[in-house]
């Protein structure tokens, strides 16, 4: 049975900064520290990601996938989706909704949804999902402030 889980980070820069970060899945291995390797295999026709390859190693975790990914038009809101079983999952349903705070800040709200193939007892499973979560919004928050205003 899958699980799902929200954490929520507020990041010093206006939706649109946050958005660009989040669909170039080309420059995450600069700042995403689990990730071995990412590949953009699809595209849609105005440029976003369709399909991305996702090769990523957290230690006691290590695993391969694809995900297929969607976008709100005005790309506040971008979800994906696991396209096949891989090794460790199942499925995992996620998404990052994008709020403007109205004061050049954004609310950053991670959703994520996955079931395991392997078993593992619910209170591992959740410090597990919470660790991955906090460590993904985190490196999100420093990337985006990193980056000089456009």
């Amino acid at each position: 049975m899958a699980d799902t889980s929200t954490q929520s980070i507020q990041v010093h820069a206006p939706v649109d900064r946050v958005a660009a970060v989040i669909c170039d899945f080309p420059r995450y291995p600069e700042w995403v520290d689990a990730l071995k390797q990412i590949d953009v295999l699809e595209e849609y026709e105005d440029g976003y990601a369709a399909r991305v390859h996702w090769v990523i190693d957290a230690g006691v975790m290590a695993d391969e996938y694809t995900l297929e990914y969607a976008y709100a038009d005005d790309l506040t809101r971008v979800e994906w989706q696991l396209v096949e079983p891989s090794k460790t999952q199942k499925t995992q349903d996620g998404s990052y909704d994008l709020t403007d705070n109205g004061d050049g800040t954004t609310t950053v709200t991670y959703t994520l949804e996955v079931e395991l193939s392997i078993g593992m007892l619910g209170m591992f499973r959740r410090k597990a999902e919470k660790m991955i979560m906090d460590t993904a919004l985190k490196q999100l928050k420093r990337r985006v402030e990193s980056l000089p205003a456009s």
